[in-house]
């Protein structure tokens, strides 16, 4: 039987997009059936211990760059490690991806999220500006001014929370973070765990 995996992500997140396109084969490969998750990390750092970036202790910014380069030599994905517009302001392309989630259409939303995450980490893009934003999403072969129009509406900006409080709920704490029957894994580095269960 498919497995149903929560799938929470940042939109700023390096390790979000080096896990993207990995899991997005994966769960094809197994048919799991996947619910994305955009919630604000901003506010689960501050009830489960995190801290953003800018915050963190120098050896800790240090060996995080270390490891981003790492990983993407590891991996062979290409990542711009310190892109002009990190972070961006993920709002905007964070309630569009919910807008079309809450539609129904979780392959679009998954496939904007990933897009989003695409431009910000290799194409330098800023992506919390508007119109970079439709050009991201008019690039996903989608209707841009619809999906702008439906992620602007207020009830976008209640969804984020709900979906942010639900996080913490579940006890989430960094991205990305898979829930595969009530097991947590935490991070692009717990993919092959991932896989595992969804074998299982």
């Amino acid at each position: 039987m498919a497995k149903h995996v929560d799938y929470y992500v940042s939109l700023n997140s390096p390790w979000t997009y080096l896990a993207s396109k990995r899991f997005e084969a994966m769960a094809k490969k197994y048919g799991a059936d996947v619910t994305i998750w955009p919630v604000d990390f901003g506010s689960v750092f501050s009830v489960s211990g995190g801290l953003p970036l800018p915050k963190r202790s120098p050896q800790r910014q240090a060996y995080r760059m270390m490891e981003l380069k790492r990983w993407r030599d590891h991996l062979g994905i290409e990542l711009t490690l310190e892109p002009k517009h990190f972070p961006s302001n993920e709002v905007p392309a964070a309630r569009c991806v919910i807008a079309l989630r809450e539609q129904g259409r979780m392959a679009d939303a998954i496939k904007l999220a990933h897009a989003v995450l695409n431009a910000l980490w290799t194409e330098e893009k800023n992506t919390g500006d508007p119109a970079t934003l439709k050009a991201i999403i008019a690039g996903c072969g989608l209707d841009a001014d619809a999906v702008m129009k439906a992620g602007e509406a207020p009830e976008m900006a209640a969804k984020r929370e709900a979906y942010t409080k639900h996080a913490i709920e579940q006890e989430v704490f960094g991205a990305p973070f898979f829930v595969i029957d009530g097991e947590r894994f935490w991070g692009q580095d717990r993919l092959d765990f991932v896989e595992r269960k969804l074998a299982s």
